[in-house]
């Protein structure tokens, strides 16, 4: 009985947190159904039966969509929980939030530009792979009014992806980086060729995010024209055997944007440590209290979104997405 009474806790506690803090300015409608959740003991009776760490609010919500919930309000999309309830319980316990957002790469193309290439890129947790196609993207670097700070395309003209990203403070030297290899790492990679994979992404996408569906869509696209090395499996176990097939001559770059809050602290670190072990680059984006990794070390209660790092130096302050970045030098709040 505690144990139930703690399931349903857990996920009151969840969905009125994404409700009041993370749905709002995104999606009204995922901040309405989170809302309902939390007074709905129905709801929280299938909810609780999704093993704890399938139990995300933007994963059951894209299960339930994929299962036909209208975009609308609470009471229908609770009709189709409680109705199918068998169905989401099985579809989100199989399945994992593989957010694979191309626009990280805004706040990551500074970092690369400090690379010597050729470069040969390795992500963890890939998903299909869009993060792996910096080069292939054009970039819009934007001042806090809209206006146009630079522009970056790649060699062979304007992409049909363009990432849009505003930039404050100062802009630091840019170039499009020369990518001859690329691969990844994912649990459970999906193939930007399989239209069945393809629903799954862009219904990862909250509604009322305006542009980012076929931003996603347009970089399916180009990874299904020259698809990476994916590789399904735990990569704690992959990644020394994944990264000595990198191409010799190029710059070995493992990247790990959005990945390492998934691995609980302990693995976390020791994962950290292997990256380090291996004769490559290691960029990252995630929240500034994630780990200890940083140099010089932030204050997670004053930095603002995400960090953004070079083999573990800090470089820029960053919206999670990649929507906004600042270029920063080193301390914990000092800007460059």
């Amino acid at each position: 009985m505690d144990t139930a009474r703690s399931a349903h806790d857990d996920v009151r506690t969840r969905y009125d947190r994404f409700a009041r803090e993370e749905a709002p300015g995104r999606s009204d409608v995922y901040a309405e159904w989170a809302a309902g959740v939390v007074s709905d003991a129905g709801v929280q009776d299938v909810l609780v039966r999704i093993p704890e760490q399938h139990r995300q609010p933007p994963l059951v919500f894209a299960v339930t969509r994929m299962l036909g919930a209208p975009v609308g309000g609470f009471p229908a999309w609770r009709d189709l929980v409680v109705s199918r309830a068998d169905e989401v319980v099985a579809e989100c316990s199989r399945r994992s939030i593989q957010t694979n957002e191309p626009l990280r790469l805004a706040p990551l193309l500074p970092v690369l530009s400090e690379i010597e290439g050729p470069i040969a890129l390795l992500e963890v947790g890939a998903s299909a792979g869009l993060c792996l196609y910096p080069d292939r993207y054009s970039y819009r670097l934007t001042d806090a009014g809209g206006a146009t700070r630079t522009a970056l395309d790649p060699r062979d003209g304007a992409s049909a992806v363009t990432l849009s990203s505003r930039v404050d403070g100062p802009l630091p030297a840019l170039r499009m980086p020369e990518v001859v290899w690329r691969a990844g790492i994912d649990l459970a990679p999906l193939d930007a060729r399989e239209p069945a994979d393809r629903a799954w992404l862009r219904g990862l996408v909250w509604p009322g995010e305006e542009g980012r569906e076929e931003r996603i869509a347009a970089a399916l696209d180009i990874a299904a024209a020259d698809p990476p090395l994916l590789v399904a499996g735990d990569a704690e176990d992959e990644l020394e055997r994944l990264a000595a097939q990198a191409p010799a001559g190029a710059t070995l770059v493992v990247t790990t944007p959005g990945v390492l809050v998934y691995l609980p602290r302990a693995r976390r670190t020791a994962f950290i440590e292997r990256i380090r072990r291996l004769r490559a680059r290691w960029i990252t984006i995630d929240a500034p209290g994630l780990h200890d990794a940083w140099c010089p070390a932030i204050d997670a209660g004053t930095w603002p979104g995400s960090a953004v790092a070079l083999d573990g130096e800090v470089r820029a302050a960053s919206d999670p997405l990649g929507r906004w970045w600042e270029w920063r030098t080193g301390g914990s709040g000092s800007a460059a």
